[in-house]
């Protein structure tokens, strides 16, 4: 019978701990401010509530002389929020620039069943009937505002390594400006038409050696003219770009890998596609930018997440450990004190939160010193990984208010847990039993 109500009353306390982490990690901010709120009146407006608010404050106002032990839970806890916020920035900043790369007002027309850009293939007289179907703006000579794309990789040495590593270039049509009016030249010129001249990317030559205005690179056994250098906001800043015709004949190719189109409006996307549709010669699919490239950073944003979440979670074990261990310690230092109280007619609650408000508190500060950190040396900063067409996309990390809030949000938890049980064990522990410990 003892075994049995053992077993239950521990799994009672599994249960509980499991509803408390998810009710910490699903919890917005509003949903904190009204918890603080009510404690806060609770522990005004009620006997056991100040009787808590005392055994609190004489608890909070000994961590000076438990130092050593406070540490550990705070160092902890901030190597753990730091690290979560550092790799979900990380996802988090690669989806925005990959998200911002399109919108809803232009189209990008692939093979049927082509995924990515470099595992489709589109001949130059598909490409001439795209650029002739329904719903394309058109400029004001009235030609139609699109742009047929070749996109290869080449090998070009990174500054942070002086080790190759894999660079897209993108030759484009002369409509390239008028469709893509956010990119703007910051320094050079444009390249030429005709001529082997290539534009590079902010992010890319941030990341890559060699692409100074000026400078000339190998491509496929030719060399090419850096002559300016551009600015886009997404993830175009990652690629040199050149004059469709010269790359396609410098790398063989016949034909194109995509044709994007400025429509009329957002709302012509179906009057496109089905003109696309209509036409029996084509055997193409079309989308709009902005679902295009929310589809690319789709798989590697959640593998990065996945590995966040893990690391962070292997780590959040040893911080429990961490905090039950000094929590231990702390009530077993405070145990006559804890023991007189009870005594004097202090019940089990307000032991159990002023354990549980100190564990908090004190994981509190670690998740706020993490989240610091992780804002402070990773909010913005540049990085590249191998993207959709296993070339390098430049991004950078973005720690936001909601990724901070989720950091702090698990330094809630994790204090939680690791309060809990030593909140328990003071509760419960027998007057005459603690009077005798030292």
């Amino acid at each position: 019978m003892k075994k049995l109500k053992s077993f239950l009353s521990g799994l009672g306390m599994f249960l509980i701990i499991l509803a408390s982490v998810a009710m910490w990690v699903l919890m917005p901010w509003q949903g904190l401010l009204v918890l603080l709120f009510v404690l806060a009146l609770w522990m005004a407006f009620t006997q056991v509530g100040r009787q808590a608010a005392s055994v609190t404050w004489v608890g909070v106002s000994t961590l000076g002389q438990r130092l050593g032990a406070s540490s550990v839970i705070i160092v902890g806890i901030a190597g753990v929020v730091g690290v979560l916020v550092a790799l979900l920035a990380m996802g988090n900043g690669l989806q925005e620039t990959l998200k911002s790369t399109g919108d809803t007002e232009t189209a990008i027309v692939l093979r049927g069943g082509a995924t990515a850009e470099l595992s489709s293939g589109i001949s130059r007289e598909d490409s001439t009937l795209i650029t002739q179907s329904a719903g394309i703006l058109r400029d004001a000579e009235g030609k139609p505002i699109t742009s047929s794309e070749l996109v290869v990789v080449a090998n070009l040495p990174k500054k942070s390594t002086g080790t190759d590593a894999n660079v897209e270039i993108r030759g484009v049509g002369p409509q390239m400006w008028a469709l893509r009016p956010n990119m703007k030249i910051i320094e050079g010129r444009k390249f030429t038409p005709g001529l082997r001249e290539m534009i590079v990317g902010k992010g890319a030559r941030q990341q890559f050696a060699g692409l100074d205005p000026g400078s000339t690179i190998n491509l496929n056994n030719q060399q090419w003219t850096i002559v300016g250098v551009f600015e886009s906001g997404d993830a175009h800043e990652s690629e040199l770009e050149g004059d469709v015709d010269t790359v396609s004949a410098a790398y063989r190719r016949q034909g194109f890998q995509s044709v994007t189109v400025r429509l009329t409006s957002p709302e012509a996307l179906d009057t496109f596609k089905a003109a696309l549709a209509s036409n029996p010669r084509l055997k193409v699919e079309a989308k709009s930018t902005l679902d295009y490239y929310t589809a690319q950073s789709e798989g590697l944003t959640k593998v990065i997440r996945v590995v966040g979440i893990v690391i962070a979670t292997i780590m959040a074990i040893g911080a429990i450990f961490g905090a039950l261990n000094s929590m231990y310690a702390a009530v077993a230092t405070r145990a006559r004190e804890i023991a007189t109280l009870r005594a004097i007619g202090f019940r089990s609650p307000p032991v159990i939160v002023s354990v549980m408000l100190e564990t908090m508190l004190l994981a509190l500060l670690g998740g706020l010193l993490g989240a610091f950190i992780a804002w402070l040396i990773f909010n913005n900063y540049s990085v590249s990984t191998l993207g959709s067409n296993f070339s390098q996309v430049v991004f950078q990390f973005s720690v936001s208010p909601a990724l901070l809030w989720t950091g702090v949000k698990w330094a809630l938890a994790i204090g939680f847990i690791g309060g809990m049980l030593p909140a328990v064990r003071a509760a419960r522990l027998p007057v005459t039993t603690a009077l005798r410990e030292s």
